[in-house]
């Protein structure tokens, strides 16, 4: 779903329950930090979290239901505020479905999908259902074991000019995972391309949520009043050093079937269970919100004008931490919070039609908040800080002329840094004492693009677009700490576009390019930032109506190479990734669909890192290397969809 979006890419380098990692602009944007996912104005991304901030996990979307999502690129409009400075998406399910379906899927690696949906009126309303249960082994040789239970539940009720309506969604996901190994570890035997190094990393996850909002339409205005509460529940275990800070050394007892072991062997799967660097991170909270605008249609002097005034509130309960463990037991914990983070964020927006080829949006927001980490287990790190930025925001279009626009935008943003961080004077790991983080870190960014539509059936748009971040800052929930960078800057080129030749075949071409440093040095340090994505391609046909009820189409997707370190000097190799699918409408109520998925059989990394990890017999000190995430092979899904 996210990938619709031009230039985003969504990987994963875990287990499938596990958010998925996502690129864009020149970000990495590890789990979501500085891209904000909403479902109808929910935000998805969750602060202070275990495993860092921004944590995005959709895996409870149900994509039969979405009927549109908005997306936008850059910090440039007043109802997005913390995590958006890369861009926003705003996914609107349906409140009633065009018609009830039943679907199921099977495929390569003990892969089905079952989906049932539907909605019906009830009490001058739309009831709408949907419940869907998914499994998939994947190709490891340890088995994801991935089971995921999702459901839904809305009633929706329209009177004239307004009406109202109440979403309840749950899921529950719990998995196994073959996290990224070393490339050494491939190259001696150790493991195989599939391999896992612990066989016991994974997780389990629950998510609940109830939503209602209102809305009216009045003659010459629209007000929207919504309320959430979210309910969600992480155990996530990983290993990704394996024996470097927990050995035979420093664990005598449950690493001493290592000591001895010559460099390259394999070790039993067992050794895990009493050995290694496994940690936990177990994060457990209560997210609630508010949010209500009111837009006004009016005229300023001879020139239509827009007008909104908003404001969102929001609050989370967090309770999570850092331990260690082994086979998902734990032995030890490196910290342990509880959180409290509030936030109010009111804004204006003005849009005014100037000519019939000029016209500006104008807004400004504030964004307060107070970030409390009451219960710490080391009580150095307790505190309460207090902290709001003002960011204006410019948006300016001229046209069309010959069905062309062209524009400009502007605008600060920000995102908020973990409350934890911001509050730790002593590093939970070394026991050092370390400077608080600062709570939010400005973001900068302008644009400015062509849109057009001047050939019949094309639409393109060309757009330049720069963003200076003032710290690269981020808390690292691996390790339970801050991890300080440097100021940054990006800039880039993206080309998107859509062409229709026919009514049956829409062809798509997405291309993006992006330059990320810091900007100042450091001596001994390069100025690269590690992971930024640099080229971005998508591309793809869709045909439907063909031969008396074919449909489908190629999809390729190329994620480029990209540097892995500061000096630029371990760099990634670029993913290509090949798939279709090809479906054939039966009846008006019955399709079947196939789809094949890496029809390469390409041998690539879904992501690639480079740091410093051990194996058996290794220097105590660990071996900088390459460490992967493989794309599956290639692989055949093939089902059904009843209408009814």
């Amino acid at each position: 779903i996210l990938e619709t979006i031009p230039g985003l890419i969504a990987t994963q380098h875990s287990g499938e329950g596990k958010a998925n990692q996502f690129f864009l602009r020149g970000f990495n944007l590890d789990h979501g930090t500085d891209f904000l996912t909403r479902i109808e104005g929910v935000p998805v991304n969750q602060l202070s979290h275990a495993h860092g901030q921004g944590w995005t996990d959709v895996n409870f979307l149900i994509p039969e239901l979405v009927e549109s999502i908005d997306f936008r690129k850059g910090n440039y409009f007043a109802d997005t505020g913390d995590f958006s400075s890369a861009g926003s998406a705003n996914i609107q399910y349906f409140n009633r479905l065009p018609e009830n379906l039943l679907r199921f899927t099977g495929g390569s690696f003990d892969y089905y999908r079952g989906l049932v949906a539907g909605s019906h009126q009830l009490l001058k309303g739309d009831v709408l259902y949907a419940g869907e249960v998914v499994h998939n082994d994947g190709p490891w040789d340890v088995g994801n074991n991935y089971l995921k239970f999702n459901g839904l539940l809305r009633y929706n009720r329209e009177y004239g000019n307004h009406g109202w309506r109440i979403t309840a969604m749950a899921t529950h996901a719990d998995w196994r995972a073959t996290d990224q190994i070393p490339r050494r570890a491939l190259q001696q035997g150790i493991v195989g391309r599939f391999g896992a190094l612990d066989p016991t990393d994974g997780g389990n996850s629950h998510r609940y949520s109830l939503t209602a909002d209102w809305r009216m339409r009045g003659e010459n205005s629209i007000t929207s009043v919504m309320a959430y509460g979210v309910y969600s529940k992480l155990d996530l275990f990983s290993n990704f050093s394996f024996l470097l800070d927990n050995n035979e050394t420093t664990h005598p007892v449950g690493c001493a079937g290592l000591r001895g072991l010559p460099p390259g062997n394999r070790v039993s799967p067992e050794l895990f269970r009493t050995c290694g660097d496994q940690f936990g991170q177990p994060d457990d909270r209560w997210t609630t919100g508010f949010a209500a605008s009111h837009t006004l249609f009016h005229t300023i002097g001879a020139f239509d004008a827009e007008t909104t005034l908003g404001v969102q509130l929001r609050n989370d309960n967090i309770q999570n931490a850092l331990t260690k463990t082994h086979a998902q037991k734990t032995f030890g914990i490196t910290r342990q919070d509880t959180v409290w983070v509030t936030s109010i964020s009111p804004y204006l927006e003005n849009r005014i039609h100037w000519r019939k080829w000029l016209r500006t949006t104008m807004g400004v927001r504030f964004d307060g908040f107070r970030f409390d980490n009451s219960r710490s287990n080391i009580q150095q790190n307790n505190g309460t800080r207090y902290d709001g930025l003002v960011s204006p925001k410019l948006s300016i279009v001229f046209g069309p002329w010959a069905d062309t626009e062209l524009y400009l935008n502007g605008g600060l943003g920000f995102h908020s840094n973990d409350a934890r961080g911001i509050n730790t004077r002593i590093d939970p790991a070394s026991g050092d004492a370390v400077n608080r983080a600062d709570p939010l870190a400005r973001t900068y960014s302008a644009e400015t693009g062509i849109r057009s539509t001047w050939i019949r059936g094309l639409q393109s748009t060309l757009t330049v677009w720069w963003m200076d971040l003032e710290s690269e800052l981020v808390f690292v929930g691996d390790a339970g700490a801050t991890e300080a960078s440097r100021p940054s800057r990006r800039y880039g080129l993206e080309f998107t576009n859509y062409y229709q030749p026919v009514h049956w075949l829409t062809l798509d071409a997405d291309f993006s390019f992006s330059h990320s440093r810091f900007r100042n040095t450091v001596a001994g340090e390069g100025n690269y930032v590690p992971n930024a994505v640099e080229t971005v391609i998508a591309t793809g046909a869709t045909f439907h109506d063909v031969f008396g009820g074919f449909y489908g189409g190629p999809r390729l997707r190329y994620l480029g190479p990209r540097a892995l370190n500061e000096d630029n000097s371990s760099r990634s190799d670029g993913t290509i990734l090949l798939s279709a699918m090809l479906g054939y409408e039966v009846s008006r109520s019955l399709r079947i669909q196939a789809e094949v998925f890496n029809m390469l059989n390409r041998k690539d990394d879904a992501i690639t890192y480079f740091y410093t990890s051990r194996l058996p017999g290794e220097s105590l000190a660990g071996v900088n290397d390459f460490h992967f995430h493989p794309v599956e092979p290639v692989s055949f899904r093939i089902g059904f969809i009843l209408n009814y």
